[in-house]
């Protein structure tokens, strides 16, 4: 098992309120295993997971990555360094860097000399050879994209996270991505989390679930 969750609780102050967003939330995830997540917007899809990225921390409840117990860790910043790959909705890259250094930012957070081996290949596998030292500027959206997810699997994580990774990209784009995401996983046995309004990004997964009155539903 590479993650669990249980008994994830989350809520947030509204003036005088107080807005129970995660109520319950258990589910064991496999290695290797691709994880897709639905609901409302609104329904706590984000919240969930900043929680499982280690970039919140739940009110009550445990998460474990790759048999790290997050309750009995210091410093988190080594945990998401070293086990967890971000891939959001918008790709976030640093427009003042091009994008060998953007891809390898996680490398250096690391302190890590870089593998120019594996780089080269990285490169190759993703088809922007041609590209490292081009800008974010002169690079399409979909370029763009995937230079963000090869910037999350750089370090070799346990898990990706993503966060609508297809929102922000036309159809043509999303399809790439979607086959994209699918042969990571097969080619790399990548383990895959994704939160997603997208049917066809929604149907890749493993395993599906829904988030639903704070408590995520196995489909």
């Amino acid at each position: 098992m590479i993650l669990s969750a249980r008994n994830l609780k989350k809520s947030f102050q509204d003036g005088d309120k107080t807005l129970q967003v995660l109520k319950d939330v258990n589910f064991d995830l496999d290695k290797g295993s691709i994880l897709t997540i639905k609901g409302a917007s609104g329904s706590g899809k984000s919240t969930l997971l900043s929680l499982l990225g280690t970039l919140d921390q739940p009110d009550s409840g445990e998460i474990v990555i790759n048999n790290n117990n997050l309750k009995k860790i210091n410093n988190y910043d080594s945990i998401r360094n070293k086990h967890i790959g971000f891939v959001f909705q918008f790709h976030n890259l640093i427009a003042e860097l091009n994008i060998i250094e953007n891809v390898t930012i996680p490398t250096l957070i690391a302190g890590k000399n870089n593998d120019t081996d594996y780089l080269n290949k990285l490169f190759e596998y993703f088809d922007l050879s041609d590209r490292k030292k081009s800008f974010p500027l002169d690079l399409s959206g979909g370029e763009k994209q995937r230079v963000s997810v090869m910037r999350a699997i750089i370090n070799k994580p346990s898990i990706v996270i993503a966060d609508e990774p297809t929102g922000n990209l036309d159809e043509k784009n999303a399809i790439k991505m979607i086959d994209l995401f699918q042969k990571l996983n097969n080619d790399f046995d990548l383990t895959f989390v994704i939160a997603t309004h997208d049917e066809k990004v929604f149907s890749i997964g493993d395993k599906k679930m829904n988030l639903y009155n704070g408590t995520l539903l196995e489909l």
